[in-house]
């Protein structure tokens, strides 16, 4: 009984040996050399010296990728962790050649029990082919699964975004100024026609602000007065990006942010000093009409 024990237990301890690797089931030297009882080196001086009858179908050396990969199923994987050169591994064929060139009591035993242990591996697969093949199909359609949900929540995330209006009022305090350009940055992106500004402050960072808008949105800016400096930013902004039309009001005292001719946004605070100090804004929409026709 305690022989058949033993037997049943060098099965077990030989197939959890056995690899697949390159479509081939396959042992490493090193528990060849350890079945054997001898060195791995001593097994590849061998296999060395014979050559000839060792062609790779019977014996070949892991790659880089081959062997982190087999590393990563090892539980012992110290153990293999310290060899400085790649492994050597061996088929079935490999497996019978060696107890030839070997020649010993124990390479003869142990190769017989080890070819029986190739033997029972490929009745295990065979036997169950059809059930890996099940298990492929249902991870393939896992993934596929995967796939289009992750899908899904972007398409959710991107309509989200998109109908993400801005707020209809907010009070900005100083300090943020990162905040309040971001938020006029997005006023300016949503514009799909024309951007009005009333502002009798402007100065090159108000036109820089205007980089962000769609290429075919028409841009035009009320100011108090034209200076000079701000016609000469002007000037030099047109020459790189859709132009910008700048036109003198006398008559407006406040900030106004016109996009599309429908929402107008009231501020606070020049464009150019958002942030600085405490400010405050508010969303109009029939308003808009009325400043439309006085502009007029």
């Amino acid at each position: 009984m305690k022989k058949t024990q033993g037997i049943l237990i060098e099965k077990v301890e030989i197939k959890s040996k056995i690899y697949t690797v390159r479509g081939f089931q396959v042992m490493f030297d090193s528990d060849l050399a350890s079945l054997y009882g001898v060195q791995t080196k001593d097994l590849n001086q061998a296999v060395k010296r014979n050559i000839k009858r060792f062609p790779e179908q019977f014996c070949f050396q892991l790659n880089s990728d081959e062997h982190k990969g087999l590393i990563s199923q090892f539980v012992t994987s110290k153990k293999r962790g310290g060899r400085q050169k790649l492994p050597h591994v061996f088929t079935e064929e490999g497996v019978a050649m060696l107890s030839g060139i070997l020649k010993s009591d124990t390479a003869i035993y142990m190769s017989i029990r080890i070819m029986n242990a190739f033997v029972e591996m490929r009745r295990i697969i065979h036997a169950n082919a059809q059930l890996f093949t099940r298990l492929d199909v249902v991870e393939q359609k896992q993934i596929e699964q995967k796939i289009e949900t992750d899908k899904k929540f972007e398409q959710v995330f991107d309509a989200l975004a998109k109908t993400d209006t801005p707020p209809k009022q907010k009070i900005f305090y100083d300090g943020q100024v990162f905040d309040a350009y971001e938020f006029v940055s997005t006023l300016i992106r949503s514009a799909k026609k024309k951007i009005i500004l009333i502002d009798n402050f402007i100065d090159d960072t108000v036109l820089t602000l205007f980089t962000k808008r769609n290429k075919k949105v028409e841009v035009v800016i009320y100011c108090n007065k034209i200076t000079p400096q701000i016609s000469l930013d002007l000037k030099k902004y047109n020459l790189q990006y859709p132009k910008i039309e700048i036109k003198e009001l006398k008559t407006a005292h406040d900030r106004f942010l016109i996009i599309d001719n429908k929402n107008i946004y009231h501020f606070g605070a020049s464009i150019k000093d958002l942030g600085k100090k405490w400010f405050a804004f508010s969303k109009f929409n029939k308003q808009a009409f009325a400043i439309l026709d006085k502009l007029k």
